[in-house]
């Protein structure tokens, strides 16, 4: 794709399934790519896999100084930064039982966290001529879904978030987007899966309500996060990209 080759991305939750495919694929396309992740091990571990290319910067998304200080090593190391790829996010979520201080964490990592990070990385991107903003979103913010509140609350703020950044920062020549997966063969999804009482049947019962009738793989999540910061989507604007294999569409609980 064009316009990666030489652009430095930083993508939080680097370190997960789908956070490690985003980085691997930008590092594909010739970009240098930042993983900030509060998973010290496997952040480094990955890392590890190209280090020219790659700087591991342990960040709590919760924490503005660990977010300032991210963004301080990416400009030092490579010289600023184009792209910002916001897969981290947290899972807790036990619906009306959850208590005040797990909607405020929901909320500040899967939503304020992101924005943290933006407000910092902004006067880089403009340095830069511009740049483009990846949000992760998801189906879940579009259906109703039993025993989940906090999760597809805060990525329904997600995905309105998206199209006010992308409003206010076109003038920056920021293009900002969101992606929302989903069924994803996530170390997530494997645990649900493992949890049901009778896996195989649940994941065939899956598969069947989509049209394609298999899962996705974070390497097809990865794939359209980097079309968004390439230069073929540069007409793409506060948009929302499904990859959930069409079952949106048709959605059964």
């Amino acid at each position: 794709m064009e316009g990666l080759s030489g652009k430095v991305a930083i993508v939080t939750g680097g370190a997960t399934k789908i956070g490690a495919a985003v980085v691997r694929a930008f590092l594909r396309e010739g970009s240098k790519v930042v993983i900030a992740d509060i998973n010290e091990k496997d952040g480094r571990s990955i890392a590890q896999e190209m280090p020219d290319g790659t700087l591991f910067v342990q960040t709590d998304l919760g924490d503005d100084a660990q977010i300032a200080t991210c963004v301080e090593k990416t400009v030092a190391k490579f010289g600023g930064i184009d792209f910002l790829v916001n897969v981290a996010c947290s899972y807790v979520d036990d619906a009306l039982n959850a208590t005040r201080k797990d909607w405020l964490e929901s909320y500040n990592v899967n939503v304020v966290g992101s924005v943290m990070l933006l407000k910092a990385a902004r006067a880089h991107m403009v340095k830069r001529g511009g740049g483009a903003v990846v949000n992760f979103g998801s189906i879940s913010a579009k259906v109703a879904q039993t025993g989940r509140w906090l999760y597809p609350v805060t990525k329904a703020a997600i995905l309105q978030l998206t199209r006010n950044q992308a409003m206010d920062l076109a003038a920056d020549k920021i293009r900002v987007n969101s992606i929302s997966p989903g069924f994803i063969l996530t170390p997530q999804a494997e645990e649900w899966l493992a949890a049901q009482p009778d896996p195989e049947k649940e994941r065939r019962r899956q598969e069947d309500l989509l049209p394609c009738k298999r899962l996705g793989t974070p390497e097809e999540v990865a794939y359209t996060a980097l079309f968004l910061a390439s230069d073929e989507a540069q007409f793409i604007n506060a948009a929302d990209i499904l990859i959930d294999g069409g079952r949106t569409q048709l959605y059964q609980e």
